[in-house]
């Protein structure tokens, strides 16, 4: 199984493929989408979508896995920036034809250190030591998408997923 993991971000999308097969896991392409704040708004989502459904065909995944949407009282502006970068992910997703699964945050904490409150340091060193990286994976970004696809990977129970494979 083939799994995109997506840190969704209106600046910084960051995502990584995992692939596991035989028991083992191996690390596929990683990396970020960037836009640039001073363009429109419609300009920078359409870049993002773009670039993730480039990116879906040239890598193949059976599924997408991204963060929910978390939202503070005290920011609402970022978290509806940061929708405008998920929809734009999700539309990729939905029309290359694979499932999205969501996880929250402190699923994915837990899914890889056992704790849904650890530090960023702690589960950046965790996909390090899983993927058998020399170094944790940056920037931040990278290293949220690959915890989401390695936290897809052992979710025990499965979340419901939107979409079907179509290809």
């Amino acid at each position: 199984m083939r799994v995109v993991g997506i840190d969704p971000g209106l600046k910084t999308t960051g995502y990584g493929v995992v692939a596991v097969g035989g028991g083992a896991l191996s690390l596929g392409e990683m990396g970020i989408v960037s836009t640039r704040q001073r363009d429109p708004l419609p300009d920078r989502i359409q870049k993002i979508y773009k670039d993730i459904l480039a990116l879906l065909e040239e890598t193949g995944p059976e599924v997408a896995a991204v963060e929910k949407l978390y939202s503070h009282y005290a920011h609402p502006r970022t978290a509806i920036l940061m929708a405008h970068a998920r929809g734009a992910v999700m539309l990729a997703a939905a029309n290359y034809g694979i499932p999205v699964a969501s996880y929250s945050a402190t699923m994915v904490k837990r899914s890889l250190t056992g704790n849904g409150h650890a530090s960023k340091g702690q589960v950046q060193r965790m996909v390090e030591a899983v993927l058998g990286l020399k170094n944790p994976p940056e920037p931040d970004d990278v290293a949220d998408a690959l915890a989401v696809a390695l936290c897809h990977l052992n979710a025990a129970e499965r979340p419901a997923v939107a979409g079907r494979r179509g290809k």
